[in-house]
């Protein structure tokens, strides 16, 4: 039986792997991406919003090359991700950079979805998500609205065209997503 140490040891080694680092550095530049849209520092935070997604993608290869990573990276990542995009919704509407009613939504969608999760488990009854179609179309919708409302803003451009049709395709994903995530959850039990 090993000692205390070797167990310590052994779980140190699975939290600080390069891909874990990585989404936790992610996590951490949530504040500072929200304290640059506060202080109207659009530019800066669009490059810091950029660097997260390449981290993102980074840490999610690294990953997968290392074998798939492990139980710490699996809750941390799409938490990292969730807390950047929430964020950005909220304080990119607090702003006015993007409509309130659609950050209500993005958040209201994700307390649905997770709140649904805790209920489940609290009775009991198996949970098992699965990310779906409209699910993946949501969340890469809901990146390029904010990736591209800090570009506008950061660098003086004008695209209100570009800029409204992505409000309504996120509106529509996002009610699509929750709607289907609801449907499929009532339809099991």
């Amino acid at each position: 039986m090993p000692d205390g140490s070797q167990v310590d040891r052994s779980t140190s080694t699975v939290l600080l792997t390069l891909p874990n680092v990585i989404t936790f550095a992610r996590l951490c530049v949530v504040p500072l991406a929200v304290w640059l849209v506060m202080e109207h520092r659009f530019g800066a935070a669009f490059f810091l919003f950029l660097a997260a997604g390449l981290s993102d993608a980074v840490d999610g290869w690294l990953a997968r090359r290392s074998g798939g990573g492990n139980a710490v990276g699996a809750l941390l990542d799409p938490a990292a991700d969730k807390a950047l995009l929430v964020s950005m919704y909220v304080t990119l509407a607090s702003v006015g950079v993007l409509p309130d009613w659609l950050a209500i939504l993005v958040v209201f969608r994700d307390v649905v979805i997770v709140g649904g999760i805790v209920v489940l488990s609290l009775l009991g009854q198996s949970v098992l998500i699965r990310p779906l179609y409209v699910s993946k179309l949501n969340t890469a919708l809901q990146i390029v609205l904010v990736a591209v409302a800090l570009a506008l803003s950061g660098f003086g451009l004008d695209a209100p065209v570009v800029l409204t049709a992505l409000v309504w395709l996120v509106a529509a994903s996002t009610l699509s997503s929750g709607a289907a995530y609801v449907w499929i959850t009532v339809r099991r039990r």
